[in-house]
């Protein structure tokens, strides 16, 4: 392959020596899916010309330097084309291919050249400008599109370097068109020999069994035979915007009692059409497409009757082996049991739903990695099944699922059920799929729900969250596109809003978040501007970032970052990040800071962590590499980090010496893998998991399995102060087109699937935390008191024992350390039991002491003494007045006795 180098300035000087007119230009493009790519190009001499010298040259995203290109060779014939295919086309590309090339590795934001000997004859786009995703003005994009030139255009497009705006000189059509592939201005190849006569098909005549058509094998014997059979329509699906085709079952009269072939097949046809009921005869070639099992190439159709009816043939999930649809495929079924939402990535885009019998884990959420895990995948297969709309639009409007439509306010989450579904089993894109003859009723089994409340018993929050990419352009409205996040300030307003009502609605004291632009802390930095919208939004509080005093946390574009309610908690000790290794690459920098609370003076300590993600494995190496255990590549290093982030750590880096720590995160680790365990070894607990009890928590789902991603991770002094602890689940359930993102979205969409509310803010759910915090008391608030003066009453000659009353007193630490003592001075009549209740020591009366008086102090079990208070308790007196009057004169009898003794003395 020759690759060149060509400057801008070079670009241009070659554009200025083009001749005004070229013989070969680019006629049509393809930018399909997967690799479904092409380039089409067409001599529009009258005379044929060579190819030698020509050169078509690929520049992607932006780039000013050619990366892929090809060399022609060859002589192409007046009128006619050629066409360079990608090597992974679909067959209908590459059978009509005059060679294949990594040139055609674009995407709608890469240009193409064409030059002869160095000169530029035709452009694609514009040299040196990456748009994004794609060009694209009022009429045609580059991206997901087939473009062909306009009849009227007979040069090539020399500046390449000019502006592009696709509708000048292209026409468009839907992605994956491929119809007009070889032929421009009514010219292909060659010319077309006339078709011979057709004989026409002769309903009830001779046939070929549906049975034998599909075989017992996942492939048709009689693959390339022209055949003829009959069958009732069971599904149509024959619209332009539709699979162009129709799925037949066999004549109840031609079913075999063989259980391993199928009784139905699909034909691709759409010229006659036909009507589910309707009895056909079909004559047309036996096709694997993709391994499905088909009829194409279909030379003629004939209505043999109408209005017939076919039973749909129940089938079951879980399945032995997802093998056992194949004796299934192109037949009418029906699933008549209740099914659980698992996958709505594709409902958006593709309109798919995954369904299966209840919710799908990945395999390391619930089981150890390796063999255990892998046997919980093989065994998530044998419980699903997608629910497919039959439309080859993209992006339609309205989204076919849930009925009326998808919308923000009508969501289709995973955990939402359905109790039938009913179509055609077809196969597919490496997938059996049903595409619905019966609109499925789904049921909202698993609602959105607001954020938790504070639990009763805590008095701090602290919540993690994944804020996918926020980067807020230069912060002053411009700067757009970003390397990641919001391609528009649009978008960002729209990404900004939903973000602020999640973190708002959580009304954590501090939030760990991840991805976040690393763009220092500055007046326009993302963080200051995401604090300022969350202080626009909750006035109630008052939001703060901590401060790294750092330009860049690290080196990556994106970065971890903590978030506090400054009304609620303040910064002690130092902010503190480590680069050191394995912090130096892949794994984001860590970051630390202590907080105390303003309320309990509780002081704690958060850390963020963002391990290094399982994606990119083409250059992992070693035990980086993917072990085929669950865990995926790069295992090793988030290991590493695990491990040495609980170190750093231990080592207290902001200074505060206190053992309660939590580290929230996104580990990219499921819960069962080596990171998590790695944490715990080193004693750093899973939160959530020790609450519950298990790992069936989630916060992210991908490929249609649950999983927990994100964490929190703590010490065990902090973990015994947790309360509560729950992933809330606004993203990971919901669809992606539920987002803030406009691309691919018609007008009407970009309202409709959009609103303000928290739910698919991003694509992790936040974890939050409750915890209790440990009132750390003073000897002096520790201390017992004694109410003052306190009065009691008591009959008097009342018996030892009698209760005369409850001793008021408190007791601020009843549960560390409680009352055990209680100390009665200067009398002996009154004492105090255990539980606090005055209690008669001795003989009470009247006439003796009318009103007892005592000193009593309260000890706590840490030897803790209340100060001495004065208790008094008033004697009553139950005698009557005569009793009272007979006493008094018997006293002043006793009193005057001597008296009468002396004046008898005297009269001797």
């Amino acid at each position: 392959m020759l690759k060149t180098k060509i400057t801008p300035l070079a670009l241009v000087l070659a554009g200025l020596s083009a001749p005004a007119s070229a013989d070969l230009i680019i006629s049509e493009y393809i930018e399909g899916s997967s690799n479904n790519k092409a380039i089409e190009l067409y001599n529009n001499a009258d005379t044929e010309i060579s190819l030698e010298g020509y050169v078509l040259g690929l520049y992607s995203n932006g780039s000013s330097s050619v990366g892929n290109s090809i060399d022609l060779t060859g002589t192409l014939a007046a009128n006619t084309t050629y066409i360079i295919s990608n090597p992974g086309a679909t067959a209908d590309i590459l059978d009509i291919a005059d060679t294949t090339s990594t040139v055609t590795y674009y995407n709608g934001d890469d240009a193409l050249v064409l030059t002869k000997d160095g000169v530029i004859v035709d452009s694609f786009g514009q040299v040196g400008v990456d748009p994004g995703s794609f060009w694209s003005d009022a009429t045609a994009q580059t991206q997901n599109k087939t473009l062909r030139r306009k009849l009227s255009i007979t040069s090539g497009r020399t500046d390449s370097t000019a502006e592009f705006l696709p509708s000048e000189e292209w026409e468009q059509f839907d992605i994956d068109t491929f119809d007009g592939l070889g032929s421009h201005a009514g010219n292909g190849g060659g010319t077309e020999p006339e078709p011979d006569p057709i004989d026409p098909i002769v309903c009830a005549a001779d046939k070929t069994l549906i049975s034998a058509i599909q075989g017992e094998g996942n492939e048709s014997p009689l693959v390339d035979t022209l055949v003829e059979l009959e069958g009732i329509v069971t599904a149509d699906f024959q619209g332009d915007d539709e699979l162009k085709g129709f799925f037949v079952t066999s004549l109840a009269a031609d079913e075999d009692t063989n259980p391993l072939t199928s009784e139905g097949v699909f034909v691709y046809f759409a010229d006659t059409d036909v009507n589910v009921g309707d009895h056909v005869r079909v004559q047309g070639t036996v096709d694997e497409y993709y391994d499905s099992t088909q009829i194409s190439d279909v030379v003629q159709v004939a209505v043999c009757a109408t209005g017939q009816s076919v039973s749909a043939t129940k089938i079951s999930l879980p399945l032995a082996s997802q093998d056992d649809l194949e004796a299934f495929e192109g037949m009418l079924v029906t699933l008549d049991q209740e099914l659980v939402v698992t996958n709505n990535f594709g409902l958006g885009r593709y309109g798919e739903v995954e369904l299966a019998t209840e919710r799908l884990y990945q395999g390391t959420q619930v089981a150890m990695p390796g063999d255990a895990a892998n046997a919980v995948e093989v065994e998530n297969l044998t419980k699903k099944i997608l629910v497919d709309d039959g439309s080859t639009v993209q992006n339609s409007d309205p989204t076919a699922y849930p009925t009326p439509g998808l919308s923000a306010e009508n969501t289709l989450r995973t955990g939402d059920s359905v109790n039938s579904v009913t179509g055609a089993l077809a196969y597919s894109f490496s997938t059996y799929r049903i595409h619905p003859t019966v609109a499925p009723q789904f049921i909202a089994t698993n609602p959105r729900e607001d954020a938790p409340e504070l639990n009763p018993e805590a008095d701090l929050r602290v919540a993690s969250f994944n804020a996918l990419n926020y980067f807020n352009g230069d912060g002053q409205g411009a700067g757009f596109p970003t390397s990641r996040g919001a391609d528009s300030l649009e978008e960002l307003v729209r990404q900004e809003a939903k973000l602020v009502s999640a973190i708002s609605a959580m009304q954590a004291d501090v939030v760990g978040l991840m991805e976040i632009e690393n763009d220092g802390f500055g007046e326009f930095s993302a963080i200051a501007s995401l604090v300022n919208a969350l202080n626009d939004a909750d006035s109630a509080n008052e939001y703060a970032f901590v401060d790294f005093n750092v330009n860049q946390v690290g080196t990556d574009a994106i970065t971890t970052a903590l978030i506090y309610r400054a009304n609620k908690v303040e910064e002690v000790g130092s902010a503190a990040i480590t680069t050191a290794a394995p912090f130096d690459f892949s794994n984001r920098t860590p970051i630390a800071q202590s907080f105390k609370s303003l309320e309990s003076q509780e002081v704690f300590t958060v850390a963020v962590a963002h391990l290094k993600s399982k994606g990119g494995c083409g250059s992992a190496s070693g035990a980086n590499e993917d072990q085929n255990d669950g865990q995926a590549c790069w295992n090793e290093i988030r290991t590493e980090g695990a491990s040495a982030f609980a170190d750093w750590l231990d080592s207290k880096p902001t200074g505060v010496d206190d053992e309660d720590i939590i580290l929230v995160g996104d580990m990219n680790a499921y819960a069962m893998e080596d990171p998590i365990r790695k944490f715990d070894e080193k004693g750093y607990k899973n939160v959530v998991a020790e609450l519950d009890g298990n790992t069936l928590a989630y916060s992210y789902s991908f490929s249609g399995r649950a999983g927990s991603l994100d964490h929190a991770v703590a010490t065990e002094s902090l973990l015994s102060k947790v309360v509560a602890a729950k992933d809330w689940h606004i993203n990971a359930d919901e669809p992606i087109v539920l987002d803030y993102n406009v691309e691919f979205k018609s007008e009407g969409h970009q309202s409709t699937l959009y609103s303000e509310s928290a739910y698919r803010a991003s694509d992790h759910d936040p974890v939050i935390v409750d915890i209790k915090s440990e009132v750390v008391l003073t000897p002096e608030e520790q201390t017992p008191v004694v109410a003052p003066d306190q009065v009691f009453s008591i009959d008097e000659n009342s018996a030892v024992g009698t209760v005369i009353g409850m001793l008021d007193y408190s007791d601020p630490n009843p549960e560390d350390s409680p009352v055990v003592k209680f100390i009665v001075s200067e009398n002996d009549s009154v004492s105090i039991n255990d539980q606090g209740q005055l209690i008669v020591a001795g003989e009470i009366d009247y006439e003796f002491e009318n009103r007892i008086t005592f000193t009593v102090q309260v000890e706590d079990s840490v030897g803790n003494v209340s100060k001495a208070e004065k208790v008094a308790v008033k004697v009553n007196n139950l005698r009557s007045d005569d009793d009272n009057d007979a006493g008094s004169l018997l006293w002043l009898s006793l009193l005057l006795a001597p008296l009468s003794i002396v004046r008898r003395f005297k009269k001797k």
